[in-house]
């Protein structure tokens, strides 16, 4: 059975850099997947889908409900180790509630715990403004990102404390201790 671990937490957070990481140290046990990364691969391909996906990313909104959900599915399907990081999803009500029902349905991957790495939304601006990697990182679509995954935030965390899979953690401090912090909790779970 696949162990499925979701990291959240606002552009800027770290989530990518943490669960990139971690993966990289336990190679043979661990796989990472980036929904943004996934999703910007297919808008690089080119291809009728990516042009679909960009015309919402360059915007700063969501993708279409659908277009996740088969990505991140093919992903998990796809992927040769047993035990997947998934960072940025879910981003809406919609997103968890189809992702809960799929595996509600899919008996080889469990839904381990669902990690929220938690910044201030200053500190992530200046990160997001900081990196400047296209041409999504600017102040007007930083606040729009930042709305968008504000908005459905309590709903996602009330959800998934009453299945008691939420585990939070200090995004604030070095990567060190963030990647040392949310490893061995990851371990622990395994």
């Amino acid at each position: 059975m696949k162990k499925l671990f979701l990291i959240i937490g606002a552009p800027g957070s770290g989530k990518t850099t943490d669960a990139s990481l971690i993966a990289e140290k336990n190679s043979e046990v661990i796989a990472h997947y980036s929904t943004g990364e996934l999703l910007r691969d297919e808008v690089a391909s080119g291809s009728e889908l990516g042009k679909t996906i960009d015309s919402f990313v360059s915007a700063g909104n969501l993708v279409p409900l659908q277009i996740v959900i088969n990505t991140i599915v093919s992903a998990i399907k796809n992927s040769p180790k047993n035990i997947i990081l998934i960072d940025g999803f879910p981003r809406s009500d919609e997103q968890m509630i189809a992702l809960d029902e799929l595996l509600q349905k899919e008996t080889s991957v469990k839904l381990v715990n669902v990690i929220e790495v938690e910044v201030s939304e200053q500190v992530a601006c200046d990160r997001v403004l900081g990196r400047a990697r296209g041409a999504d990182d600017n102040v007007t679509v930083f606040n729009n990102r930042m709305k968008v995954y504000t908005e459905p935030l309590l709903g996602i965390q009330t959800f998934y404390s009453a299945k008691n899979l939420l585990h939070k953690i200090n995004g604030e401090r070095s990567i060190e201790a963030i990647v040392n912090e949310m490893e061995a909790f990851i371990k622990s779970k395994i």
